[in-house]
């Protein structure tokens, strides 16, 4: 997944009515979404028709083998790729009708980002990574503070806050992200493939906390995983194949 969430430009829906129109419908709703890369023979096509819905509050998880769209989905989804037919709405709010300011705003503020990779700032102590955002927001120092605290907390990891990244197990920069991306309190959650790089053990434990995650602070999640065990704690499960939806649970 591409993390160039940071970009600028001018135009588009304000923050306010996007956070109005969050108040309302389906988190995720992706209606006859195509995508493809390259063109005449050599293109390839990422994504042919798909549709679904994701309820607020559930945790839906995305299956398929590597190359079979998944990525792409969450990118769309994520409003950080344009598809090239279709629609994508994220809680009511048209992600075609948004401009770069309002997609920023969208990702800052009401989408929280889990990546494989961790993503973490090496050079930042584990409560500092998971109070960036909130710096980026301009938060009052004292609610960071606060924030930080609290979520460190619930993944487990408060005598580890000025921990930095190299000095953590997989797992807990794991954690760490998960905090992080809960920072701005995000209405949904978009993980791609965030237990990858950890063992069978750990991967499983910190599924558990994005589903217990769920629970307490509610969220939505789509989480795009390829380990039957961890698709077991999903509320639906969706699986892509050559970029079709061909299961829909």
């Amino acid at each position: 997944m591409s993390d160039n969430i940071g970009r600028t430009s001018t135009g588009g829906q304000s923050g306010v009515a996007v956070a109005e129109d969050l108040a309302r419908g389906p988190m995720v709703r992706v209606e006859d979404l195509h995508r493809s890369y390259g063109t005449g023979a050599a293109a390839v096509h990422a994504l042919r028709g798909v549709s679904f819905e994701v309820p607020r509050g559930e945790l839906v998880a995305l299956k398929g083998r590597s190359g079979s769209g998944k990525t792409t989905l969450l990118n769309l989804v994520g409003g950080l790729d344009s598809p090239d037919g279709g629609r994508i709405t994220v809680g009511g709010t048209d992600l075609a009708e948004l401009g770069e300011n309002g997609l920023l705003e969208l990702r800052r503020d009401r989408i929280g980002f889990i990546f494989q990779s961790f993503g973490l700032i090496p050079i930042l102590t584990a409560a500092e990574n998971v109070g960036v955002p909130m710096r980026l927001r301009k938060a009052d120092p004292r609610e960071r503070e606060d924030r930080v605290a609290l979520l460190l907390s619930m993944v487990g990891l408060a005598d580890h806050a000025a921990q930095r990244p190299g000095e953590l197990s997989g797992g807990q920069q794991q954690r760490v992200a998960i905090a992080r991306a809960l920072a701005n309190r995000p209405a949904l959650l978009i993980a791609d493939e965030p237990t990858g790089q950890l063992d069978a053990e750990t991967g499983l434990a910190v599924m558990e906390l994005l589903r217990a995650v769920v629970r307490s602070e509610g969220v939505t999640a789509l989480v795009a995983t390829h380990d039957a065990q961890l698709l077991g704690l999903a509320d639906r499960v969706l699986e892509l194949s050559d970029g079709h939806l061909v299961e829909y649970e």
